[in-house]
């Protein structure tokens, strides 16, 4: 898998991760430490993210 396509991959689940969040955020029965997981996934996603568009540039 090239760089680019790694990091196009990273970006669908970071998005993906974005919208879970909101979903869970407006569900009636939202769960707070479900919400707090999903949001470290996509931190470490966003830092994975960054870390490669440096090497890239």
């Amino acid at each position: 898998m090239s760089i680019q396509s790694h990091l196009t991959e990273l970006e669908r689940k970071h998005r993906a991760l974005e919208r879970e969040i909101e979903a869970e955020r407006i569900s009636p029965g939202g769960d707070d430490l479900r919400i707090t997981e999903l949001k470290r996934r996509k931190l470490s996603l966003k830092e994975e993210i960054a870390k490669l568009r440096e090497t890239t540039h």
